[in-house]
């Protein structure tokens, strides 16, 4: 008789996930539409208003995020360690404020070498292997922060390509979630992420298309001048890469067996796991516009 009862329970246990699944897939909806709406609008009016707004807004979260990837790749209960990162973050920042972008990249070198080293000097029961991804924390952020710097500061369009790029991330990110969970389907990259599949990328690509397709014709004026399509497929290029980051992030927080960055925002975590497909997208659109020599959305 128990062990009827025993196989009983062990039915319903597995059944639960089921029954739950199609209540639970948007459970989290409220919670991150509400966080949304609470940090887009200031986040969107800095980089509309460049300057001073932008680096107010650059500055606090870099300091955020080098304490998340800290605590992220192990060092939580080392507070200088966190308070390193923490305060090193912002730097190549304000270098490049002050000296351009030679100095800013040299100076963020030395910072991660600087890092690695405190590392060994603080922590001398931790890992080389631990010491290399607390220090390259450093550049993975700091590099996507100068290229949102330089990428504003670009005539005439810097603002609006900026924007595009942040709503077409946003756009993938929605478009992935919705099409995930309606569609389902086979998995991306089970054993990374668990949750991604197929049908999520798709989607988040067709997503990102449409940004790309609507921020051209607006910044266009209906002029005719701004290839719609190839800014469309270009969007739909840069939605992979925002995939990218994002399962790039999955991989490191597997690797320390974490479920999130932090928990500084209801429904997403972290400011990484928020952030995570800005971490590709804004160097390789930086380098896009470098070697064009053009805004995206005033291609000719």
């Amino acid at each position: 008789m128990s062990s009827i009862a025993a196989s009983g329970a062990l039915v319903l246990r597995s059944a639960e996930p089921v029954a739950l699944g199609a209540r639970s897939s948007f459970a989290e909806l409220p919670r991150r539409a509400l966080s949304a709406a609470v940090i887009a609008p200031p986040a969107l009016a800095a980089v509309w208003l460049g300057g001073y707004w932008l680096l107010a807004l650059i500055l606090p979260v870099a300091i955020l995020m080098g304490m998340e990837w800290a605590r992220l790749v192990g060092y939580g209960s080392h507070p200088w360690l966190v308070r390193a990162l923490a305060i090193a973050a912002p730097q190549p920042v304000l270098a490049l404020l002050i000296g351009g972008w030679p100095i800013a990249m040299l100076h963020l070198l030395l910072l991660a070498g600087a890092l690695f080293a405190l590392v060994g000097a603080l922590d001398r029961d931790g890992s080389k292997q631990s010491g290399l991804w607390y220090a390259a924390g450093l550049p993975a952020l700091g590099l996507p922060l100068l290229c949102l710097i330089w990428l504003r500061a670009q005539e005439p369009d810097g603002a609006e390509t900026v924007l595009w790029l942040v709503a077409l991330v946003i756009a993938t990110d929605i478009g992935a979630y919705f099409a995930g969970r309606l569609i389902g389907g086979p998995k991306l990259m089970p054993r990374i992420s668990p949750k991604k599949t197929w049908a999520g990328l798709v989607g988040g690509m067709a997503a990102a298309a449409c940004i790309g397709a609507l921020a051209t014709t607006l910044v266009a004026g209906g002029e005719g001048r701004a290839p719609v399509m190839a800014v469309a497929l270009l969007s739909a290029l840069l939605a992979v890469v925002a995939q990218t980051g994002d399962l790039a992030e999955s991989a490191v927080k597997r690797n320390f067996n974490v479920k999130d960055s932090g928990t500084l925002i209801p429904g997403h975590g972290g400011l990484f796991d928020r952030l995570d497909g800005f971490l590709i997208t804004l160097p390789a659109l930086a380098l896009l516009v470098a070697l064009t020599g053009m805004s995206v959305l005033q291609w000719q």
